[in-house]
């Protein structure tokens, strides 16, 4: 029953019989018959069934639903006991905003040394795709901003505090100011991240305030990207401060504050609130936390 729930997940969020069927790792008349014997023990009709995927049916909602706590509850058991068994060991999926990533390994970097047994697989994830893989179990946790958006009921933990530097090149207008505003900054050619992004909407928020707005001729969702066109001297970018610090040292970009205001906001890990949390993730959770403390 539990290999058929997670072929029934997979579908749902592939939307697709194939794919569902590589993702599990099974052929595609291996996947549908487990669909259909699910759908005979269970009763109901789950899918809608044309030349392919037609969607759910409301029954196939109401299972899915409890489809992925009891997969999730499965799982966590089974990492339990794997756990009392040989010690801590199993896989962590994270999600990240782009603009954490340089500071992750901060974090995964002791766990992993700690917990020699546990794998991790760091994902590069928009914060509405961290809380969407949070929510279908897709993603064990996620790193994201805290405090401006709304999160949902999730636990959370604090890690650090978001700071706001404008990347230019020695030389650029601005480069050697020791301080600039939101106002100044919007007037100079910005390369920025894409407007699915938090922290773009983060960016827009700021320069709004300051009465100004930002129309870059470049985006990307990569902050590497950015870095690489800023390289350039054609362009600018408005970046999280500890981002900027790893460029800034060597001289060949200026990392100068923005101001007015010194804009800050809350970088954090969440997770979903279940109880039991897998062992992994409670030690994952236990680990940032102690981080922050």
């Amino acid at each position: 029953m539990i290999d058929k729930l997670e072929m029934f997940i997979a579908l749902a969020r592939e939307r697709h019989f194939g794919r569902a069927a590589e993702t599990c790792g099974v052929t595609q008349p291996s996947l549908s018959g487990a669909i259909r014997q699910l759908e005979e023990q269970l009763g109901v009709q789950l899918v809608f069934r044309g030349s392919r995927f037609q969607g759910l049916t409301p029954e196939g909602e109401r299972v899915l639903d409890r489809a992925l706590r009891i997969v999730a509850d499965t799982r966590a058991l089974r990492d339990e006991m794997r756990s009392m068994r040989a010690g801590l060991s199993g896989h962590l999926r994270l999600g990240v905003i782009p603009t954490a990533l340089p500071m992750v390994a901060d974090l995964t970097g002791p766990f992993a040394a700690r917990h020699p047994n546990v794998s991790l697989t760091i994902l590069s994830r928009t914060s509405t795709e961290i809380l969407a893989g949070i929510e279908t179990f897709d993603l064990d946790a996620g790193i994201t901003y805290l405090d401006n958006e709304p999160l949902g009921r999730v636990a959370r933990v604090p890690l650090y505090t978001e700071f706001y530097r404008l990347l230019c090149a020695p030389g650029t207008p601005l480069a050697s100011n020791p301080r600039v505003t939101w106002a100044e900054v919007a007037a100079l050619p910005l390369c920025l991240l894409t407007s699915d992004m938090q922290n773009r909407r983060i960016v827009n928020q700021h320069l709004a305030e300051a009465g100004a707005s930002a129309a870059p001729r470049i985006e990307s969702n990569s902050t590497i990207a950015l870095v690489a066109h800023v390289l350039t001297g054609q362009w600018a970018s408005i970046v999280p401060m500890r981002l900027a610090q790893i460029f800034a040292p060597e001289g060949r970009l200026c990392a100068i504050p923005i101001v007015e205001p010194e804009a800050e906001h809350q970088v954090g890990l969440i997770a979903a609130r279940r109880d039991p949390q897998t062992p992994v993730l409670t030690a994952f959770i236990d680990a940032a936390s102690r981080k922050k403390a």
